[in-house]
């Protein structure tokens, strides 16, 4: 009986140890394990805990200390010492806090879509798929603390420690704290004939009279009223910084990942749609700063090359806005968004919807 009670431990420490170390990996793996420590664990920052109300300051500590504790649970689960005692109350209560959090989050959104952040974006988990994952996890824990012997020694306590903050210290290492940087290009800006935007042409050389001059004065300020109830009013986007003439008439921006295939196919789409219709508004491209060596394969496959600006990481996602994913692409005239779409799922973008509203009259984008 002891003999099967001991294989039946192992089991549960082994499993409940496997989900603590795979949620810890996960946070710091883009698409594959640990293949992006950085960008993977900024996403976990922006999407995770900055929502919670996390500041840009301390969510980089915040979160490289929590999965430094999650990998070193998952590996003191495995060894003796202070286990029954100490260790899977600590991994219980860490559980509880989760499924609490969880909890709270499912009251305000439903729990049934996005992504909870439990294994970071390598497995997404719904909120409600991931209250069910701990509570097991939690009844796992509480029958392997019922099968260990009470009266087993409790071993050394330096032995967690040192596991503790050695986990902790590998991840500040393999993903260390980047101080803020500010954008930079490695592009030039090239404005194209599109882009320029010709101002009312005086044409008082040409009048030879006083009369003629003030009736083409009127015309010209008439013609500009009709043209400015066509347009919408002319607004500051937030994105002259890096392309200037961003706000003057109809424009795109792109918001890619140099790898990420799903914003190649967006840009290829984007290209196809320049090469039916030569009056396609100009476009310009945003790039997070992860494989920024990748940009010129980006261009190549996507057929045609974009004047475009690189953004470190963090503030990418924070421009690209909450809950937004990549491939984002904006729409503006005159500074105004008029259509964003973004991600792979429902919102995700659509050449032939974008189509429709670049050739809408104002008039029939406000209805």
């Amino acid at each position: 009986m002891e003999t099967k009670n001991s294989y039946l431990a192992w089991t549960l420490r082994i499993v409940v140890s496997a989900l603590f170390i795979l949620s810890a990996v996960a946070k710091l793996s883009k698409g594959h394990l640990l293949d992006s420590p950085y960008f993977a664990i900024s996403t976990f920052e922006v999407k995770q805990l900055y929502p919670m109300g996390f500041s840009e300051g301390f969510a980089p500590y915040f979160s490289r200390t929590l999965i430094g504790i999650e990998m070193a649970l998952g590996l003191l689960l495995l060894q003796k010492n202070w286990l029954r005692k100490f260790i899977i109350p600590v991994t219980t209560l860490l559980l509880l806090v989760f499924i609490g959090h969880l909890t709270y989050v499912t009251f305000l959104s439903g729990g049934t879509s996005g992504n909870c952040g439990c294994f970071g974006e390598l497995l997404p988990m719904t909120p409600i798929e991931a209250i069910i994952k701990n509570v097991v996890a939690v009844a796992m824990l509480g029958y392997l603390y019922y099968l260990l012997p009470k009266t087993a020694p409790q071993g050394n306590f330096w032995v967690l420690t040192t596991v503790l903050f050695a986990t902790i210290l590998w991840i500040f290492m393999l993903a260390p704290i980047q101080p803020p940087a500010s954008n930079f290009s490695v592009s030039p800006v090239v404005e194209t004939p599109q882009d320029t935007i010709s101002e009312t042409t005086q044409v008082e050389d040409t009048v030879k009279t006083v009369g003629e001059t003030t009736a083409v004065k009127k015309d010209s300020v008439a013609k500009v009223a009709v043209e400015n109830t066509n347009e919408p009013k002319k607004v500051k986007s937030g994105n002259a910084v890096y392309f200037p003439n961003i706000d003057k008439g109809k424009k795109i921006l792109c918001y890619f990942v140099p790898g990420c295939d799903h914003c190649r196919a967006a840009a290829k789409e984007l290209t196809e749609m320049r090469k039916k219709d030569a009056s396609l508004p100009p476009l310009s491209v945003l790039f997070m700063n992860e494989e920024a060596d990748l940009i010129p394969d980006f261009f190549k496959e996507a057929g045609a090359t974009y004047p475009y600006k690189i953004i470190e990481i963090i503030p990418f996602w924070n421009i690209l806005g909450k809950n937004r994913d990549t491939p984002g692409v904006k729409y503006f005239w005159n500074g105004n968004e008029i259509k964003y779409y973004d991600g792979i799922k429902d919102n995700k973008f659509n050449s032939a919807d974008l189509d429709i509203y670049l050739h809408k009259s104002y008039s029939e984008l406000k209805k």
